[in-house]
């Protein structure tokens, strides 16, 4: 049974098989396969000059967001995904308040799945965009 035919996991739960984006002070608000919504709050500790949000941390968000979105798409059989490849476009800053990101599928394949995820501040304004793209694995448990 893939994960998505099981019973839907809690956000929380799938948040803590992910320490770093914890460590960040990511959050998962609502995790489906259709969509998933995330957020992250303005810290300083994670800007950049001028008080801005560091785009590692904004794209550490939506990696994050949008690998549980890929996860909860996983096929039968599947064991896990990994991104190999993610591009943001950046276009605006986020000086004060937080980051939500909601994810959803643009492919769900055998091999690939692609995910965008759009970066919204706490106005409501786009601030970024990502596209990525997430190979499924494996088990490699019983080949030669």
């Amino acid at each position: 049974m893939s994960p998505s035919e099981q019973a839907a996991p809690k956000p929380g739960d799938l948040l803590a098989t992910m320490p770093f984006a914890a460590g960040l002070g990511v959050e998962l608000h609502e995790a489906t396969p259709e969509r998933t919504v995330g957020g992250l709050t303005w810290s300083r500790d994670l800007c950049t000059a001028g008080g801005a949000l560091h785009g590692g941390a904004l794209m550490a968000l939506a990696d994050s967001v949008g690998a549980v979105c890929a996860y909860l798409n996983l096929p039968e059989g599947a064991s896990g995904t990994s991104t190999v490849e993610s591009k943001t476009n950046f276009l605006r800053a986020v000086t004060s308040g937080g980051v939500r990101a909601t994810a959803r599928p643009l492919h769900v394949g055998g091999t690939l799945l692609v995910v965008q995820t759009d970066l919204r501040d706490h106005k409501d304004r786009l601030v970024g965009q990502t596209t990525q793209t997430q190979i499924v694995l494996r088990s490699s448990a019983g080949r030669a």
